[in-house]
């Protein structure tokens, strides 16, 4: 018998088994569909809250940690799997946020490196933005990953030390005098004394017998990707929440809508004629490049945004480590080790009582 069940294999399933599995236990992972293949692959791979100053201290807590360790993690994944997640540090460039003062007051107390710039400096931050604009923050610390590259790597880097079942849709928990027990899949029973819930926007659907089940659902998001040329975009930028994320080798990934459609997972041609107008008004040269790819995807929405972490209350061994929504990829190293850390009866690298089933959300 395994001891430890984790159910969902994004970003947070696998970031979770690779600590778990680190510290010794034996790991089975269990995915509904292909590894990685929902919101983890779908997201922009900012490591960073977009105004993160609108969040609670709680949110960025996690966001702190993991991007003092996003630089070392990458450059381990990297080596272990030979997949290369492409950690850049390209800044971001915040164009006309509506509450600049309260973002320059957050950098302070943090102590974030911010710094608030006039309209007319945007040129000497990115040369290709053409934007009217009064003013803009720039973050020359935020970095940014490929994460379609950063789930493939993690799922190489696991993938002899965790058992991974593919196509194995949950369909039941197994629950005896208030103790989980194992799960029951389409397929078979898996036995164990720990289930983790890590499937994202589909973690609710799993424990919605409890009293008060964690209010995660799917927000759907779409995106696309130009191919354009290397080096002509350079910074991440945001605006009218909205952004713009030059990869490595050109690309530049435009997104994304905030959706509320359920369970479906469909793209619009009125969602990419936005997207893209939004992009080409900002960027004018990408009116000579191909839109590449339009996909969508669906994020764990929760309130405030802050995810559930740590034991579900009234029943022993079961977990949760799920509604990180929009940031899955910023939270994900932290919320992992935390969790980690609630299972293996280690000293928490952040107190856990704010990410609990019973904390105050709204």
């Amino acid at each position: 018998m395994t001891d430890c069940l984790i159910v969902g294999g994004g970003i947070i399933g696998m970031l979770t088994a690779r600590e778990l599995s680190s510290a010794g236990m034996h790991v089975t992972l269990l995915e509904q569909s292909h590894i990685g293949r929902e919101s983890s692959w779908a997201g922009g791979g900012i490591i960073s809250p977009l105004y993160p100053w609108r969040y609670t201290n709680s949110v960025n807590a996690l966001a702190f940690w993991s991007q003092q360790t996003y630089p070392s993690l990458c450059a381990e994944l990297k080596e272990a799997s030979g997949i290369d997640p492409e950690y850049t540090n390209s800044g971001l460039l915040i164009v006309d946020p509506e509450d600049s003062e309260k973002a320059v007051d957050w950098s302070v107390n943090s102590k974030q490196n911010l710094k608030l710039i006039d309209g007319g400096d945007l040129i000497n931050y990115e040369q290709a933005l053409e934007i009217d604009a009064r003013k803009a923050v720039w973050m020359p610390d935020v970095a940014q990953v490929r994460n379609p590259r950063l789930t493939q790597s993690l799922y190489r880097s696991i993938d002899e030390q965790v058992q991974i079942n593919h196509h194995c849709k949950v369909n039941d928990l197994i629950i005896e005098n208030q103790k989980v027990k194992g799960v029951i899949t389409e397929k078979q029973q898996f036995d164990a004394e720990r289930v983790v819930i890590c499937a994202g926007a589909w973690s609710r659907t799993l424990l919605h017998s409890l009293t008060s089940p964690p209010t995660i659902e799917p927000v759907l998001g779409q995106m696309i990707i130009f191919k354009h040329q290397p080096e002509r975009i350079s910074r991440i930028t945001l605006h009218q929440d909205r952004y713009v994320i030059p990869r490595r080798d050109g690309r530049i990934l435009v997104g994304s809508t905030l959706e509320h459609r359920g369970f479906e997972k469909t793209t619009t041609e009125e969602a990419k004629q936005e997207l893209k107008a939004y992009a080409l008004n900002r960027f004018p040269e990408l009116v000579e490049a191909k839109i590449e790819h339009h996909w969508a995807g669906l994020r764990p929405g929760s309130p405030k945004g802050i995810p559930y972490i740590g034991e579900v209350p009234e029943i022993r061994g079961l977990y949760i480590n799920a509604g990180h929504f929009r940031n899955g990829v910023v939270l994900g190293p932290a919320s992992c080790r935390l969790l980690a850390d609630i299972i293996l009866e280690r000293s928490p690298i952040l107190p856990a009582q704010p990410y609990s089933l019973t904390a105050k959300r709204f």
